[in-house]
């Protein structure tokens, strides 16, 4: 594995990711599955979210190396957007506004202010 993926600056975007990917599911892939019921749409999700937090625990220690404790949840905050509208879009088929656009470029664009200021001493 070149050591670039395990840096402190790196693994921690890629094991957000990840995390990100699991956490989407739990929240929100019961919903294609509607007649599943309830309870065991629970037990199934909190054993997906389960994987989430074995993941994104280690990217916030190993990312605190690198990144202010803003940095890591800004940086988590519009990883998960990324990807719940990517499983929006191709899991669930629902369609993306101009709306949508504009309103995620706003979060992103608060996201940059965050990383402006260079990580406090």
């Amino acid at each position: 594995m070149p050591a670039f993926l395990t840096s402190p600056q790196v693994a921690p975007i890629l094991l957000l990711v990840a995390s990100n990917v699991f956490m989407t599911f739990a929240w929100y892939g019961h919903l294609k599955f509607r007649s599943t019921p309830l309870l065991i749409a629970i037990v199934v999700s909190w054993g997906i979210a389960f994987v989430d937090y074995c993941l994104a625990v280690p990217a916030n220690r190993i990312g605190r190396a690198a990144y202010s404790t803003a940095e890591l949840k800004t940086m988590q905050e519009v990883i998960t957007l990324c990807v719940f509208v990517l499983f929006s879009w191709l899991f669930l088929r629902e369609p993306l506004g101009w709306n949508h656009f504009v309103g995620f470029l706003l979060i992103a664009a608060g996201a940059g202010v965050v990383f402006m200021g260079g990580r406090p001493a």
